[in-house]
């Protein structure tokens, strides 16, 4: 499993995009529990990284789709398509999908 980044570098409640092996992955901090998820929005193409953090929801900036960050189903449209998540692992403060 790749290092993907440092624990400490995002905050609870935050979140923060990084490319793995030429993908886009949107990385969630909730409470000290690591959510990873494809960084586009299956709408519009836009990056959820930058949209808001409710929870265990993300909503993207463009058009509102909003997404469960655990399981990447779809909460509230326009999107059809949930979002594709990864498994997370903590070791030594270092991430890895």
């Amino acid at each position: 499993m790749p290092t993907i980044a440092k624990s400490a570098e995002i905050v609870p409640g935050q979140m923060t995009s990084i490319d793995l092996q030429g993908t886009r992955v949107a990385v969630a901090n909730i409470g000290g529990t690591f959510y990873a998820f494809t960084d586009t929005c299956p709408h519009a193409g836009c990056s959820l990284a930058e949209g808001q953090l409710d929870g265990m929801t993300v909503t993207c900036r463009c058009h509102g789709s909003q997404f469960d960050i655990a399981t990447g189903h779809v909460v509230t449209g326009p999107a059809r398509d949930r979002v594709r998540t990864y498994r997370v692992q903590v070791e030594n403060g270092e991430l890895r999908i």
